[in-house]
């Protein structure tokens, strides 16, 4: 049996490892991706060279391609504080706990003035009193499986109010995962209000916290408590594909 046991506030928590459940939603070639923010589609392109072709399907020896996309409007990504910053901030260099116990909740949003809106009162009324808490992961309803094809452009996707970000902040929350194309309205007027809000920018900037964005979770994982295993490429910007990783409790 595989288990990890994880330490917090002097207490331990058990996890089952044999139970990776992934809330990442793949990069496709093409259309099959979620699109948010106008991006251009992932393309991977064979590389040419003289007599090579880097496809075995075409006769080549390899597979050798080259692979455009953007991370921020082709999938699941996780951002830092540079996404708002001139400072150079990367998240290669901003994300350094790579588990935390997390706790994912169900939301959903409420209607108001034509916008589908999260507020911190949805939130903490799911979360029970002491729960231990380093990271937070929303699932929005409903919850179709087309999120993870889904093209967001010119929708006003659900938003999270900025004293969400407030509230996290003081708790000292590292990692926010959502299945949004963003924590924030599609067009705010460049306020970004809950990314401020959750890095505390530019006043009292919270350099190891992240946002991860376009996740897709399962009706089939419940609420509750895991352990969140952050895997990011070694990218040097302030954003780049993420693949978070829960595993539950074990029983």
């Amino acid at each position: 049996m595989l288990t990890a046991i994880y330490q917090y506030n002097n207490q331990n928590y058990t996890f089952d490892l044999q139970v990776p459940l992934d809330i990442s939603i793949p990069i496709k070639e093409g259309l099959d991706n979620p699109n948010c923010y106008y991006a251009k589609n992932p393309t991977f392109e064979t590389i040419r060279s003289g007599s090579f072709v880097g496809s075995v399907a075409l006769g080549g020896s390899c597979n050798y391609q080259q692979i455009t996309l953007t991370p921020h409007g082709n999938g699941t990504h996780t951002e830092c504080y540079g996404h708002i910053s001139s400072d150079g901030a990367t998240i290669h260099q901003s994300l350094k706990d790579f588990f935390a116990l997390a706790f994912l909740v169900t939301i959903q949003p409420k209607e108001q003035k034509g916008d589908f809106i999260i507020f911190w009162e949805d939130i903490v009324t799911h979360i029970p009193e002491n729960t231990p808490l380093e990271s937070l992961i929303i699932r929005t309803l409903p919850n179709n499986p087309n999120k993870k094809t889904r093209n967001y452009n010119e929708t006003n996707p659900p938003y999270l109010d900025y004293k969400i970000g407030e509230e996290l902040a003081k708790m000292n929350i590292k990692h926010l995962l959502v299945d949004l194309p963003s924590v924030d309205r599609e067009v705010d007027g460049g306020k970004l209000l809950m990314h401020k809000a959750f890095w505390q920018y530019p006043a009292h900037t919270r350099t190891g916290a992240t946002i991860t964005e376009l996740i897709y979770v399962d009706d089939t994982i419940k609420d509750g408590i895991y352990l969140l295993n952050l895997q990011i490429i070694s990218l040097e910007a302030d954003a780049c594909p993420s693949k978070p990783i829960l595993y539950p409790i074990k029983k």
